[in-house]
C-alpha cells in the first residue's frame, strides 16, 4: 500500500507522515529561483521517503530558467510531462493549463492541449496536473456568474485511462474529492478562494 498526499503546512506534517508527498504545483510566491531554494529547504525538513513536485502557473522559474530551477530542487522529484515509478506505482506529472492571462505553463485550448494530454502513458496509475479536468473541481465565481474553467481534452484523456487517482489544484474554490466512474479525483488546493492556506491536506491510500 502506498500513501500519497499533498501538504503545505510544516505544522501538520507529523499527522501525515508516509512514503510519498505530492505537491501539485503553485509552490512559489514570486516564481523565482530564490523561491525554489526556499521550497527545497522546506522539503528537506519533511520525513517522507519520496517527494514529487510539479510546477504551476505561478512557478515561472521552472519555465524561464529550467536548468537552474531543476538544479535548485534537490529534495524532490520534479515531473514536467514525465513520470516516475515508486514502490510499483507509476506517477505522471504535467504543469500545463489552458491559457489565462500571461502566467507560466499556458497552452491554447484545442490541439495544443490535446497533444499534450496524449503524452500521458496509458499505464499511468497516479496523474498529477496543476489544473482540473472540465466539470470536476473547476468552478470559479466570476461575480456575475459561475464558470467551469477546466480542460475538456484533459477530461477526455482521463476517461481513456485506468487511473487510481488524479491529483490537481489550481482552482481554489474546487477543493475536495470527486469520482469519475472508478477514478478518484482530488482538488488538493491548500489555499481558499481568498488565498488563505486553510484547506486540510488530502490523504490517498492505494
Amino acid at each position: 500500500m502506498t500513501t500519497l498526499w499533498r501538504i503545505e503546512s510544516s505544522q501538520r506534517r507529523d499527522e501525515y507522515n508516509g512514503p510519498v508527498l505530492v505537491h501539485a504545483g503553485d509552490s512559489l510566491g514570486q516564481g523565482t529561483l530564490e523561491n525554489i531554494e526556499e521550497l527545497n529547504d522546506w522539503l528537506g525538513t519533511l520525513p517522507h521517503r519520496h517527494k514529487i513536485v510539479i510546477a504551476g502557473n505561478h512557478d515561472r522559474a521552472f519555465q524561464e530558467t529550467p536548468d537552474l530551477a531543476r538544479q535548485a530542487l534537490t529534495n524532490a522529484i520534479y515531473l514536467e510531462n514525465s513520470g516516475v515509478e515508486i514502490e510499483g506505482i507509476r506517477f505522471w506529472g504535467s504543469p500545463w493549463t489552458p491559457t489565462f492571462m500571461d502566467w507560466a505553463f499556458m497552452l491554447e485550448r484545442g490541439e495544443p492541449l490535446y497533444e499534450n494530454w496524449q503524452g500521458i502513458p496509458d499505464n499511468t496509475d497516479v496523474l498529477i496536473t496543476l489544473g482540473p479536468p472540465h466539470g470536476i473541481g473547476d468552478e470559479v465565481n466570476l461575480g456575475f456568474k459561475c464558470q467551469n474553467v477546466g480542460c475538456v481534452d484533459l477530461l477526455h484523456r482521463i476517461q481513456q485511462l485506468s487511473l487510481k487517482a488524479h491529483i490537481f489544484g489550481h482552482i481554489h474554490e474546487g477543493y475536495g474529492e470527486y469520482w469519475l466512474g472508478s477514478t478518484r479525483l482530488i482538488n488538493a488546493s491548500t489555499c481558499t478562494a481568498r488565498y488563505e492556506p486553510n484547506n486540510e491536506p488530502v490523504v490517498v491510500e492505494i
